[in-house]
């Protein structure tokens, strides 16, 4: 049974960094798994950090085409959300900024003759996990055990890989927080103190826990959340990272929320709005290992 990368299960940790790279022009396959050769292993370092390494569709079917499943693809074109795709994605998580910095600056070291970073968001946890709109993230979560399943291939090409998305989100804190909390309760579909579900009757159709519950076969979608907050005073929201089985689960929920299918729009992105996009693939430890040597 193929192994998925543990970092992408790893708990506890309350600082985040995530890297972009675009690929250099004219690199070469060979170049680019040489680079990333120290990192054939992702997994935690010494200093507490995890790593998780992924790959745009194109370049991981260029890599390891018998380890890319049929529907790895890019991230699509939907009107509201941004497409950004960009070819390497590196995840460093641990307890504390210092080490984190340390570790991501080898890591854009290692891979700086052949790739330029595209992005970098340096992310945290807020409080007892709250979104910086001061509502609980993530409530829906599968538990462990749970997650693992809905995370990862469980079989076939790609198998123990994830498929992943990253969006990052730009809040209007100031339009957000002038709405009375009664208010701000029914944007999200939830209440504030504690997180719970508001009742089918009185939760608006244009809820975002309303566009975001999908049912098919009787059975609601589901997806392994790991987003966290980011930002500076001046800019700031959601960094959406999230981990399927089924890469269609995000297109789906992007098209709900964006009313491309009904025009019935999540009222949420009247407050927030995604400025980058991307899919990956996240592969199993052994198609890394395979692929890089």
């Amino acid at each position: 049974m193929a192994t998925p990368q543990p970092g992408i299960f790893a708990q506890g940790t309350r600082s985040h960094r995530h890297l972009e790279f675009d690929l250099r022009p004219g690199t070469a396959p060979a170049a680019l798994l040489a680079a990333l050769q120290p990192l054939r292993q992702p997994s935690t370092t010494a200093g507490g950090v995890n790593i998780v390494l992924g790959f745009g569709p194109t370049a991981w079917r260029t890599l390891a085409p018998q380890h890319a499943p049929a529907d790895v693809a890019d991230f699509p074109v939907l009107a509201g959300a941004p497409a950004t795709q960009h070819d390497v994605w590196v995840w460093c998580h641990g307890t504390g900024d210092d080490v984190l910095l340390d570790v991501t600056r080898a890591v854009v070291a290692l891979l700086a003759p052949v790739a330029t970073v595209a992005q970098e968001v340096a992310g945290f946890v807020y409080h007892d996990g709250r979104d910086l709109t001061g509502f609980i993230d993530g409530t829906e979560n599968p538990a462990l055990e749970a997650a693992y399943e809905v995370a990862t291939i469980a079989d076939g090409a790609g198998a123990g890989g994830a498929f992943a998305i990253t969006q990052r989100w730009v809040h209007d804190l100031e339009a957000f927080n002038a709405l009375p909390v009664a208010q701000q309760e029914a944007v999200v579909g939830r209440t504030k103190p504690d997180s719970v579900q508001l009742d089918d009757d009185v939760r608006p159709p244009t809820s975002h826990v309303t566009r975001m519950v999908i049912e098919e076969d009787g059975e609601e979608l589901a997806i392994y959340r790991r987003s966290v907050p980011y930002g500076t005073v001046g800019e700031h929201g959601l960094h959406f990272v999230a981990f399927s089985a089924q890469p269609d689960r995000f297109t789906k929920m992007l098209r709900r929320m964006f009313g491309a299918d009904d025009g019935v729009r999540d009222r949420l992105t009247e407050f927030s709005v995604p400025v980058t996009g991307a899919y990956w693939f996240v592969p199993s430890l052994e198609a890394l290992g395979a692929a890089l040597g």
